[in-house]
């Protein structure tokens, strides 16, 4: 059940382009998420997206390019709501925002039409709300701490289909040790198998790796644009990229960029729907 906004920013954001939304996504990045979600399509392996931990959206946009009609897109985010105050969050979610969610939806809809699924909650709740083995992309950036990221990478697991890609952030951050933590534990113990990793960022299956390991590093082995090189992690040779010098793909259009038109172009969303974390 939606609910009018009772909270607001004085003056909602406007980016004209996605480098105008803050937050951290680097070229190297965009390059992977296009590449695994447009392999994907391609292969027309159909899913949900899900992202826990969305900031102001920027990440989210660019994952919004990708989603498909009669597919779902959830996002999970305490926003500015208490972590640990569940009758406080019911409230918010009642009155509906707070002025992080606002913004971010604001920004969010530069470019899209429709707003993802918006979970405002803390994200070990999202296994009540998105049913099992119904996604097909994991990003998940929201707490830094090893027993809260241990309880999102098993939440991933449960969620994701057959093949499915999971993206952790900040595995090997000197400041979020606990996420470095929770992602080796993964390998070592549940079958996560890495892919790949970036400066930031480590991808990873449950699936099957040889088939998208080896296109991966055909992609990979045809840019000049960052180096790529194999470790053996785990009985399984990850690939490790330096990519400070990457081109980013193609961008998604804002409404609000001066040369574009009035409503770009895009592949049909996901209805909006304000989910209460104390009943639904």
């Amino acid at each position: 059940m939606q609910h009018e906004s009772h909270t607001a920013p004085a003056e909602l954001p406007r980016p004209a382009a996605l480098d105008d939304v803050k937050g951290w996504f680097h070229n190297i990045d965009q390059v992977l998420f296009d590449w695994f979600l447009s392999r994907q399509r391609a292969l027309g392996q159909g899913g949900d997206l899900l992202e826990l931990g969305v900031y102001l959206g920027k990440s989210a946009i660019f994952m919004g390019q990708y989603l498909e009609e009669k597919e779902t897109f959830t996002v999970c985010d305490l926003f500015d709501s208490p972590a640990d105050d569940m009758a406080n969050d019911k409230e918010m979610n009642k009155s509906y925002s707070t002025l992080t969610r606002t913004a971010f939806e604001a920004n969010y809809q530069a470019f899209h039409e429709e707003l993802p699924e918006v979970v405002q909650g803390p994200s070990h709740v999202i296994t009540s709300l998105v049913a099992p083995d119904s996604c097909r992309f994991v990003h998940v950036d929201a707490s830094h701490l090893y027993e809260h990221v241990h309880g999102d990478i098993e939440a991933s697991r449960e969620l994701l289909g057959e093949d499915g890609i999971v993206v952790l952030d900040d595995f090997r951050a000197e400041h979020c040790p606990g996420v470095a933590a929770a992602t080796w534990g993964a390998v070592a113990t549940t079958g996560l198998k890495p892919l790949c990793i970036t400066a930031t960022k480590f991808y990873g299956t449950w699936g099957s790796f040889e088939p998208v390991r080896t296109e991966l590093g055909a992609m990979l082995a045809g840019r000049d644009d960052f180096w790529h090189g194999a470790e053996e992690v785990a009985g399984h040779s990850m690939i490790r990229i330096d990519g400070r010098k990457a081109k980013r793909p193609a961008q998604p259009v804002s409404r609000h960029e001066p040369t574009a038109s009035a409503v770009p172009t895009q592949a049909p969303r996901s209805k909006s729907l304000l989910r209460s974390l104390l009943g639904r």
